[in-house]
């Protein structure tokens, strides 16, 4: 009979003990898994929107981590609104029309000057950005075809959105005129929404007031994991033409005069459109013609009287550093905590055992075994004790981490396996188990190795 199997009977001899004791440290173990997955999902999250497939957001002046946030993950209200002249001053002026000027709906726009940022921004792009109503829970963000045209997603920012049905929404179409939309993917699972559906929108919150202005939808995104899925995408152009969404004063710091668009002649039967004078902006993303640019530009954006130039990636990375590595360690810390009190339990169990087991150690010492012989079976008591708890507890928390994998990808568009949440960090578990049940071992092995035969043998 070997060491290993002597340990194991033990343990069946205590076996209500021994239960309860790996039951407490499988929970210690599970919580540290359940915390490592959550961190995995956070940290997942924060890489699949670090490249978010631009340089810069330009908005108005204000907190650079709440435009970030209100911008890149449509979590916070927008700061304030910035003309829309500001998103004029990326684009190019005549000479730049065979690439950057475009027909729209049969008439063609034209600045009348290059932007001051434009030749930033050649080979690059600018997309304005308008935000603060919501469809249901989710919010709304008016914006150009070219978000999905030219925006890319992922960790290199190198995927391009696409529909699981129907296509972009147009500037101008003649079957829905200004008033198309976009939907993301859980947008559209969680509001039952089909092709041809409308939406409409709420102004300032989900439960602001609605505008009867309906919008048609004519495209769903695939799932992407980003924000983008739980968002509904409505075209600039109709978004301006709702009531409340014009600029109810005339700006006088961008007089007639110094107008950088002149307006175009619409073809007949088409509606007219608002004035440039009227429109504001949430934000305009920024791609740089060369990474470096981006870096230049920053100054003197933030040099006008206006705006304010931020780095999406940036901000991000502050805050994940900031308030999300801080919280994720901190929790870390408690599951180690409860994992060593989950060591302590060992000990303990074991400890007030051996005042049962002392005629069985003397007994064997009686028979032969050596004193080293004995201090090894208790150890490997702890050992079996604590090695079978961490497994039961990392399969039980995995095995809850992936139930919660269709609540978890319905918020964040990230799915959890079995495996594939598994981190360096839970790998180190394995060697912790062993070092935490060998110095929980200890002082009931050295109880046992101090045994005295005669005294036990004799009672």
């Amino acid at each position: 009979m070997n060491l290993l199997h002597i340990a194991f009977r033990n343990m069946q001899q205590r076996g209500l003990a021994s239960s309860l004791t790996m039951i407490s440290m499988a929970l210690g173990v599970a919580l540290v898994v359940i915390v490592l997955s959550i961190s995995w999902v956070i940290t997942e999250s924060f890489d699949r929107n670090s490249n978010v497939g631009y340089n810069l957001i330009v908005g108005a002046k204000g907190g650079s981590l709440q435009l970030a946030l209100n911008t890149v993950f449509y979590l916070s209200q927008p700061i304030e609104v910035i003309p829309y002249e500001e998103y004029l001053e990326f684009l190019p002026g005549p000479d730049g029309r065979p690439n950057e000027i475009k027909k729209i709906g049969g008439w063609i726009a034209e600045p009348e000057r290059k932007g001051i940022f434009s030749a930033y921004t050649t080979g690059g792009f600018a997309i304005p950005v308008c935000l603060g109503d919501y469809v249901g829970r989710f919010r709304v963000v008016a914006t150009k075809p070219e978000f999905f045209e030219k925006l890319r997603y992922g960790q290199a920012a190198d995927q391009e959105y696409t529909f699981a049905a129907g296509r972009n929404f147009q500037e101008y179409s003649e079957e829905h005129g200004y008033f198309e939309a976009v939907v993301g993917a859980n947008v559209a699972r969680e509001l039952g929404l089909r092709i041809g559906d409308t939406i409409k929108t709420t102004h300032g919150d989900p439960e602001g007031e609605g505008h009867g202005q309906p919008f048609t939808v004519v495209g769903i995104l695939h799932p992407t994991g980003t924000p983008n899925d739980r968002a509904a995408f409505v075209n600039l152009e109709g978004f301006y033409l709702i009531d409340g969404h014009a600029r109810a004063f005339e700006d006088e710091a961008h007089p007639e005069s110094e107008k950088v668009y002149v307006e175009p002649q619409l073809p007949p039967g088409q509606p007219p459109r608002l004035p440039l004078e009227k429109r504001d902006l949430t934000a305009v993303l920024v791609r740089a013609g060369q990474p470096m640019f981006a870096v230049h530009m920053e100054r003197p954006i933030n040099k006008r009287l206006r705006t304010q130039a931020v780095s999406p990636v940036k901000e991000v990375t502050n805050m994940l550093n900031m308030f999300v590595t801080p919280v994720r360690n901190a929790l870390l810390a408690v599951t180690i905590v409860v994992c060593v009190v989950s060591g302590v339990s060992i000990l303990v169990s074991i400890y007030n055992s051996m005042n049962e087991r002392r005629r069985d150690i003397a007994i064997m010492r009686a028979l032969g075994a050596r004193r080293d012989v004995v201090l090894m079976i208790v150890l490997l008591e702890s050992l079996l004790i604590a090695v079978g708890g961490g497994l039961l507890g990392w399969l039980g928390g995995h095995a809850l981490a992936a139930l919660s994998s269709p609540v978890v990808e319905a918020r964040t568009g990230i799915r959890i396996s079995f495996f594939n949440s598994i981190t360096w960090v839970e790998l180190s578990l394995v060697p912790g188990i062993v070092v935490l049940a060998t110095l929980a071992g200890i002082v009931p092995a050295l109880a046992a190795y101090r045994t005295d035969v005669s005294k036990h043998l004799s009672n």
